[in-house]
C-alpha cells in the first residue's frame, strides 16, 4: 500500500470522526435541587479524564479502525479489480474507502463511548445528567 494512500486514510478518517473527546463536549448537568451541585466542576474534570481513558481516544480509535478498513479494503478492492481486469487499481480504491469507513466507524464508536461514560460517572456521583 502506497504512503498518500495511507495518508489519505489517516488525515480522512480523524477529519471525519466527530472527535468529541477533543472539541470539550460535557453532559448538560441539572443543578436544580442537587445536593451536590458544589462539586460539579469538579465531577467534571474528573469524569472528562475517566471517560477519556474508558473510550481509548477518538484519535487513536480511528487510526486502528483506519488499518483494519483499509486492509480489508485492500482485499475486497484488489478481488473486483480483478474481476475488471485491473487489480492495482481495485485494491487502491479499496484501501481507500475502506480505511475511510474504518476510521469514521472507530471514531464514532469511540465518541459514542466517550459521551456515555461521561454522563454514566456523573450520575453515578449523584448529579441529573440531561439525555
Amino acid at each position: 500500500m502506497n504512503k498518500i494512500a495511507w495518508a489519505v486514510i489517516i488525515t480522512s478518517g480523524v477529519l471525519l470522526s466527530a472527535c468529541a473527546s477533543q472539541t470539550g463536549w460535557t453532559p448538560t448537568v441539572d443543578s436544580y435541587n442537587d445536593p451536590n451541585a458544589f462539586r460539579i466542576n469538579q465531577d467534571m474534570a474528573e469524569c472528562k479524564a475517566l471517560a477519556s481513558q474508558a473510550s481509548g481516544g477518538t484519535l487513536q480509535e480511528s487510526a486502528i479502525g483506519a488499518a483494519a478498513g483499509g486492509l480489508m479494503g485492500a482485499a475486497g478492492g484488489a478481488a473486483l479489480g480483478a474481476v475488471a481486469g485491473n487489480a492495482g487499481t481495485g485494491a487502491a480504491l479499496g484501501v481507500i474507502t475502506g480505511g475511510l469507513g474504518g476510521a469514521g466507524m472507530q471514531g464514532y464508536n469511540a465518541e459514542m463511548k466517550y459521551k456515555n461514560a461521561f454522563n454514566n460517572c456523573m450520575s453515578g456521583r449523584g448529579h441529573h445528567v440531561l439525555r
